[in-house]
């Protein structure tokens, strides 16, 4: 042979050589060719604070299994990569590493702190680029992006100067979640609510005028504080006589008005309820109604600020403690209550949220989201599976205003400037003078945007956008996105809307959401639990392909998975098992052998249209499977062809023949084994790149690399459907007899001699010498009616029946021995049984569960007997 492999496969030596040549060779790059169909995919960019995790694995796992997929199929592939600068989450690190050495972000300043981010992303931002690589992702690294570069910026810039100019960009003072440790405001995306066990505090508000009290109920005490009013309904005629009239604030001795308004739901608690307007949501609409003072009590970091008279400067948990027992001290508690509801924290840290009165910058979301809609209704972006489609559009149907200010430093600064007569300009740099008076002493907003206001364009703006470039033109609109669904509103929602309203067009045809990566208990993987695995350590121990070969494996659009040893150890024993093969045939091989193709079909035998027919209808499925996503379905029938079909049956078929003394058999035997091994190692490419290079490398062929070969195609031609049902059935029979000489304990070593009786003999005729080596038989005859031996035990499949005298196969007396122990045991266990299932005490008090138990032992125990009973009478 020419070329050979090593006796075991090392994927730590082939890994990185392997892909340095990729990169050298320039075959993640293409450049837009009118002659080819495009397939662009952008990466959903991981954190520079990131490193690789099992979510990021599979996300790119799958990414690279569909961009080498059409790659392979001819397509002008783009994937694009890039890193995100993650506003909230580096800003937070940064000030962490800096605590350390006792330097705060008022001691740097602005500019200060961020030259120091710059340098972080420097130190940090490539290192999960290098990870992803590992991974053995086919990204155009020619063509990386970050989320804060200047093509990015400009952008960005672009697209606020234009939504403002639409009057889509608003700049006021709402209600928005506030997190207190992060000291920034989030969107609703980014608040995650979670049921927890909590109190319900009822207060009574005594009237300033006369005796009595209104009753109000809080989950929040602390916020009363800042009430200005109990509202009630209008129609509620408990109250109807007090609208209008004060009560007394507790605590703070401040009057407050009663009011009506239709928010108040009259059948939930007391019917009156505490107003609040600085400090949530639907407070703040009512005191907008009602013209009601906002009085915010609390600071950024969550205290008493001085608004909160003697409760100023308490951390609010500590504040809600005094403030209950005060109330309660004065007598206005009048009772708490358990309850369980849902409390918002912050999506980074996990803190609880403040809702809090503040001045930030709002997209307006009416007509974009219609937009956003439409795209999705009008089937123009699919998304898979549907049931998420359901979601998507409730979402957009009751999506709020966006808050994209937020009061960090890292990120793309808002483009708006302020002057001393309260105008604002909104220019993509400092403008020399304010538009309204003509002052040239205007400051830049302090803030800057929401990390997903950038993230939200990345589909075009990594092609070059707003300029009119190459790229942009051939690969806009992208065509899949592959994505978990737990980032559903935070990125895919503001994708498709920013692509809606900005180039007219939705930014991707497909939006493939996969699931969750959870551990072998099913919980999510978490810092906190301790549970995680680091791929890189799974690489390391099993090699890239094996990870990537597990994650796919069992995978459904959607689905979350679990992760254990053990998959990817199959997946590390499957490697194997293709290396091995890939050997065999090697060692097979003369020297100087052509490339692989198929011999004429007359010289094809059974056993070759069989494994040709099977090979065809498996490139037909896994091509059918990956163009619907399904990645999980195709790995399996890989999985199964390569190691049952092809290495444990047509390996061993192909050994009668390649040990034989026919040169042309052997030689057509070479052919099928190598055209086989190659197409399927294209088949296989995409979920294990690095070994099926490393085989195909050594194989006879043409290309400089399986990457840029051509996609196995399907051909009506190579079916042979006769061919595959006839053996099949050929299978079926050495199945039978191996299994009937394992329940007879016939060892394999034992050669034994067999008659076929079969009308179908132009299947069984030429495979008698398959049958006898695979079926441990001496000698077959095979005749369309046979004279069943005297004493011969039967083999029964679909269309033949197969006779082994029984002397042939054991010793009867020692076999007879055997049988009669077995039975007496069966007898033994049978008697304990129908004991139990006749003790009336057993019966009436035993679970039904134990009982069926019992019944079910019974029904296998009688079949048991039966079967060693005939074994018996057999002999």
């Amino acid at each position: 042979m020419a070329k050979e492999l090593n006796k075991t496969y090392e994927p730590s030596v082939v890994e990185e050589k392997l892909y340095t040549s990729w990169v050298d060779a320039g075959y993640f790059h293409d450049e837009p060719d009118p002659d080819k169909k495009p397939y662009c995919i952008v990466i959903p960019p991981p954190n520079i604070t990131g490193q690789l995790h099992m979510g990021h694995a599979l996300n790119n796992t799958l990414q690279d299994v569909l961009i080498r997929f059409r790659r392979m199929q001819g397509c002008c592939t783009l994937w694009v990569p890039g890193t995100d600068h993650a506003s909230i989450a580096t800003e937070a690190k940064i000030i962490e590493s800096m605590k350390a050495e006792g330097v705060t972000k008022d001691d740097l300043g602005r500019e200060g702190f961020l030259k120091r981010a710059w340098e972080w992303r420097e130190l940090y931002g490539s290192r999960i680029v290098e990870q992803l690589k590992k991974l053995g992702s086919s990204c155009d690294w020619e063509r990386i992006r970050f989320t804060l570069d200047d093509g990015l910026n400009k952008a960005v810039n672009e697209v606020f100067i234009r939504l403002y100019n639409e009057g889509l960009i608003y700049r006021a003072e709402r209600i928005i979640n506030w997190c207190p440790y992060c000291l920034t405001s989030i969107s609703d995306a980014e608040v995650e609510h979670e049921d927890k066990e909590g109190h319900f505090w009822h207060i009574r508000y005594p009237l300033c005028e006369g005796e009595g009290y209104i009753e109000v109920a809080t989950t929040r005490p602390e916020t009363m504080l800042g009430d200005t009013a109990v509202a009630v309904h209008p129609e509620d005629e408990r109250y109807a006589h007090l609208i209008g009239k004060m009560v007394m604030l507790p605590l703070m001795n401040k009057p407050i008005p009663i009011i009506a308004d239709t928010y108040v739901e009259q059948d939930f608690g007391t019917g009156a309820v505490k107003i609040t307007p600085a400090h949530d949501p639907n407070d703040f609409e009512v005191g907008l109604r009602h013209d009601l003072e906002i009085i915010d009590i609390m600071t950024p970091d969550a205290h008493i600020n001085e608004n909160g008279g003697i409760y100023a400067g308490m951390e609010r948990y500590e504040a809600r403690k005094k403030i209950v027992a005060d109330l309660e001290e004065q007598g206005y508690l009048h009772k708490t209550e358990g309850m369980t509801h849902a409390v918002g924290s912050c999506y980074r840290c996990h803190k609880v949220v403040e809702p809090r009165v503040s001045m930030q910058w709002f997209v307006k979301m009416d007509t974009l989201a219609d937009e956003a809609l439409s795209a999705v209704r009008s089937g123009d972006t699919k998304i898979i599976p549907e049931r998420f489609e359901k979601i998507y559009n409730n979402w957009m149907e009751n999506i709020r205003d966006w808050c994209i200010s937020r009061q960090l430093w890292w990120g793309h600064r808002i483009p708006a400037y302020y002057c001393d007569c309260g105008h604002i300009t909104v220019s993509a740099g400092a403008p020399g003078c304010c538009e309204k008076c003509g002052s040239t002493s205007l400051r830049q907003d302090e803030d800057t945007l929401d990390t997903w206001f950038s993230s939200a364009l990345w589909p075009f703006s990594t092609l070059g956008w707003p300029d009119k470039t190459d790229e942009l033109d051939y690969f806009y609109p992208t065509s899949t996105l592959v994505t978990a669904y737990d980032i559903l509103f935070f990125w895919v929602c503001r994708m498709v809307f920013s692509g809606m309203h900005h180039m007219g067009k939705a930014p991707f045809d497909t939006v493939l959401f996969h699931g969750i990566v959870r551990d072998k208990d099913g919980r999510k993987m978490s810092k906190s639990l301790g549970n995680g695995v680091d791929p890189l350590t799974e690489i390391e121990a099993y090699g890239a392909d094996a990870l990537r070969f597990s994650l796919a494996t069992g995978n459904a659009p959607g689905g979350d998975m679990r992760y254990t040893p053990e998959r990817v150890e199959s997946s590390r024993n499957f490697a194997n098992k293709i290396w091995n093969a890939a050997r065999f045939v090697l060692m097979n091989l003369p020297e100087n052998e052509p490339a692989a193709e198929l011999p004429p079909i007359a010289d094809l035998q059974l056993e070759d249209k069989y494994i040709i027919g099977k090979f065809a209808a498996l490139t037909k499925e896994v091509t059918d499977n990956l163009d619907r996503f399904e990645l999980g379905l195709a790995v399996q029938k890989l999985y199964d062809f390569i190691w049952d079909i092809y290495c444990d049956w047509y390996i061993e078929i192909s050994k009668i023949r390649l040990n034989g003394d026919d040169a042309a058999a052997a030689a057509t035997a070479r052919a099928v084994l190598v055209y086989i091994m190659t197409g399927m190692l294209k088949l296989l490419h995409p979920f294990m790149p690095f070994i099926t290079e490393e085989i195909y490398l050594v194989l006879p062929h043409s290309d400089d690399s399986i990457m840029i070969s051509a996609w196995p195609e399907y051909s009506e031609e190579l079916t042979f459907p006769e061919a595959v049902a006839d053996f099949d059935k050929v299978i079926a029979l050495i199945r039978a007899i191996r299994n009937r000489r394992a329940e007879m304990n016939v060892p394999p070593s034992k050669r034994v001699s067999a008659t076929i009786e079969t009308d179908n003999t132009s299947a069984y005729l030429p495979s008698a010498p398959i049958i006898a080596r695979l079926a441990g038989l001496s000698e077959v005859a095979v005749s369309e009616k046979a004279a069943a031996p005297a004493d011969a035990v039967t083999v029964v499949t679909a269309d033949a029946k197969t006779y082994i005298p029984l002397d042939d196969l054991i010793d009867r007396a020692k076999e007879r021995e055997r049988l009669e122990k077995e039975l007496a045991a069966a007898e033994s266990d049978h008697a304990f049984i129908m004991q139990k299932l006749g003790n009336a005490e057993f019966m009436s008090k035993a679970p039904q569960k134990v009982i069926d138990g019992q019944q079910q032992k019974l029904d296998e125990v009688n079949d048991k007997l039966e079967k060693i009973k005939d074994a018996l009478k057999s002999i």
